[in-house]
């Protein structure tokens, strides 16, 4: 336990380093192309939840607030009335970004495994490319079953492995290991920041074994799909 402990604060401890450049980087790195990745993720949630009106939405790993925001707008798009939306973090470096970006929503400093909000108080969670970096995982999947409503939603955006990867699936690798790391170490000026994105995509769940913890831990899954040269998975479950 002690160890685990020790490597999700040398996670969180990267964040808080790499925070004021963290925007820059994911913008130049993903082309842009991961806010079709979030609008999509956003819209097919909205649609499967199929609710005019929706208490809170919590983002996990919330970062420096984008996909709060994509909810928010996405929301509006779709006429849906949104109240709560709430950011969960570990990293304060980062949440201080969120919050001089997105001033009006709620933020609380916590881990993924302790969420400060009530049982079944939740209609949707999301996180998003942050479920790589939470060491207690299937501890953390229990956490978000806990705080979800009945028929809440949680959904996941992440760089996951596929088991038989594909020739687009392999151009897609050698981008994060050989050329993601160089641009994201020259904008931040911390390489090791941006050699742990590649290293932690290997040391995670493929797709396949993602499905299998989720439905463990009390969710069917209602949407799989990898997108962009299997790049980014989106993966949408259902409390039961």
């Amino acid at each position: 336990m002690e160890e685990k402990t020790q490597k999700q604060e040398k996670i969180v401890s990267m964040f808080d380093d790499i925070a004021p450049t963290y925007d820059t980087a994911n913008r130049v790195m993903s082309m842009g192309v991961d806010k079709s990745w979030r609008r999509k993720a956003c819209d097919l949630a909205y649609k499967f939840y199929a609710q005019d009106s929706i208490d809170k939405i919590v983002d996990v790993a919330c970062g420096t607030g984008d996909m709060m925001d994509y909810w928010r707008s996405r929301a509006e798009k779709s006429g849906i009335i949104l109240g709560e939306i709430v950011g969960v973090d570990p990293s304060v470096g980062m949440l201080d970004v969120a919050r001089e970006k997105f001033p009006k929503y709620n933020y609380h400093v916590s881990k993924a495994t302790e969420i400060p909000l009530e049982d079944t108080s939740a209609d949707i969670l999301s996180i998003t490319y942050g479920i790589r970096n939470v060491v207690e995982r299937e501890a953390a999947l229990l956490e978000f079953n806990r705080v979800l409503k009945p028929k809440g939603l949680v959904v996941i955006l992440e760089f996951m492995k596929n088991e038989n990867p594909s020739l687009l699936g392999k151009v897609r690798d050698f981008y994060m290991n050989r050329i993601l790391p160089k641009v994201g170490g020259f904008i931040s000026k911390n390489l090791e920041a941006y050699e742990y994105l590649p290293n932690s995509i290997g040391d995670f769940s493929t797709v396949e074994n993602m499905v299998r913890e989720l439905e463990a831990a009390g969710f069917e899954v209602l949407y799989n799909k990898s997108f962009s040269m299997d790049i980014s998975t989106l993966l949408i479950a259902q409390k039961k």
